[in-house]
């Protein structure tokens, strides 16, 4: 199948549901005069040109957590190459049919949406088309520096939006009718996005997972980290300075900052760290992107889908086996690193009870960095809106971040270094049929009010 875009065409490959197109350019390459730059539409070209190879990502270091394989996830590292500012697209065919697309996760430092578990074909079974994006991390994307433009992750993310827009419906989706959808990174910039005027007239419905519009900095946080990595690289922070450096010496510095102590006091005048230590990368309050905090600048008439999985931070510490021998006072250590009363918080979820320190603290952590801020999306959005908590548990990972990734794509033959040799197929059809109903008809098959409990 050969579609024609506005930058020229591509060429996808025939899947059993339909046709599968990789690495089409949504933006030019981010190089040169345009490294910390806004997006700009991708030069056209001649001929056709041929997307049935995933194309290269954003540059980043390939994470690791001890005795899991999460390649499924955030995909085998870097692949080089200046033009990775893509979309994948799955469709059905020709057709007017419901579009979503995906943001992928990582902590703002790594992924790609050409990972395994984002195969789209249970969505193009279902007759919709699905679009998932490669967009700017760590220092090249959500570092706020002089001369460049600010929240470039985020906007790279709009561009892609506007690229479906005049787009899709050449590959059969239809443009009036789009839901957007990320988990963990994605669906912090869902959220943010949501409150952007930006934003307005991209999407129709949106479905946050694992994320919430709280995860973002003010000025002061964000310069903090700027001088931090400007002072590590002996430069100047401001893009033209940073311009001159090579990915790998903006790795380096990435990687310094990183590490345990490495980062600057990223605390607000609330005495909270917004990641809770889990990335010194968010979105920034305060220019044209997110002029309020999106929190409170969440648009009406958007139909919303939010929610998170049972047991979160077991990804993080689980594997670890860090929780069975973690102490009291240590656990109080920890959350003090970003929390200014650490002590009173787990004394309430029942630290020096009688409880295990490890089990209090995944507790308190899944509350505090995923459930409360999910919980105020909610609060807060003026629209049709439905919760859900995926609650189906995983050997030694339980119901863990991003575990209900390979339910909602149905991809479960990809991740089983996730879910498992035994995942129940059933939930995932399930899971996949509500995504996939929420986009075409504003109802996954759940009352509003109800927080629909899925595993």
């Amino acid at each position: 199948m050969i579609v024609r875009t506005t930058a020229g065409e591509v060429r996808g490959e025939p899947i059993a549901t339909g046709v599968r197109f990789r690495g089409i350019p949504y933006a030019a390459a981010p190089e040169g005069e345009l490294r910390f730059a806004a997006p700009v539409p991708p030069p056209a070209w001649d001929g056709v040109r041929d997307a049935r190879e995933p194309g290269p990502t954003a540059p980043q270091r390939q994470r690791t957590i001890p005795g899991l394989d999460l390649s499924a996830v955030v995909g085998t590292g870097w692949r080089r190459g200046p033009e990775y500012l893509t979309a994948d697209v799955w469709t059905p065919g020709a057709g007017n049919r419901p579009v979503l697309v995906f943001l992928h996760g990582g902590a703002f430092i790594g992924g790609t949406g050409s990972a395994p578990v984002y195969d789209g074909t249970a969505f193009t079974r279902g007759g919709e088309v699905l679009v998932t994006v490669q967009y700017r991390l760590g220092i090249d994307g959500f570092l706020p520096l002089d001369g460049g433009a600010t929240n470039l992750g985020l906007r790279d993310q709009l561009a892609a939006l506007r690229w479906v827009k005049d787009n899709i419906a050449a590959f059969g989706g239809d443009p009036a009718n789009v839901t957007l959808f990320g988990e963990s990174a994605g669906a912090i910039s869902v959220a943010c996005l949501l409150g952007s005027p930006l934003s307005t007239g991209l999407f129709r419905r949106a479905i946050v997972q694992s994320g919430h519009a709280n995860m973002v900095r003010g000025r002061a946080e964000a310069d903090r980290l700027v001088r931090k990595i400007a002072d590590g690289l002996g430069v100047e922070p401001t893009a033209e300075a940073f311009r001159t450096l090579s990915t790998e010496q903006l790795l380096g510095a990435q990687d310094a900052v990183l590490k345990p102590g490495g980062a600057p006091d990223l605390r607000g005048e609330d005495g909270l760290d917004r990641s809770f230590g889990l990335s010194p990368f968010l979105p920034l309050v305060g220019d044209d992107v997110l002029p309020e905090h999106p929190g409170s600048a969440i648009r009406d008439g958007v139909d919303l889908i939010a929610g998170t999985c049972r047991e979160e931070m077991l990804l993080y510490f689980g594997p670890t086996g860090l929780l069975d021998v973690l102490t009291d006072e240590q656990a109080v250590a920890m959350l003090s690193a970003s929390h200014p009363d650490a002590a009173g918080v787990l004394k309430s979820y029942g630290l020096g009870d009688g409880r295990k320190a490890g089990e209090v603290f995944v507790e308190a952590m899944t509350d505090l960095v995923f459930r409360d801020g999910v919980e105020e999306l909610v609060e807060n959005h003026r629209g049709r809106t439905f919760r859900y908590e995926f609650e189906w548990r995983a050997p030694r990972l339980g119901a863990c971040h991003g575990m209900e990734l390979p339910f909602v794509f149905d991809s479960l033959a990809a991740s089983t270094g996730l879910v498992g040799d035994s995942p129940p197929v059933e939930l995932a059809r399930e899971v996949n049929a509500a995504w996939t109903r929420f986009a075409a008809t504003g109802d996954p098959g759940w009352a509003e009010g109800e927080t629909k409990r899925l595993g």
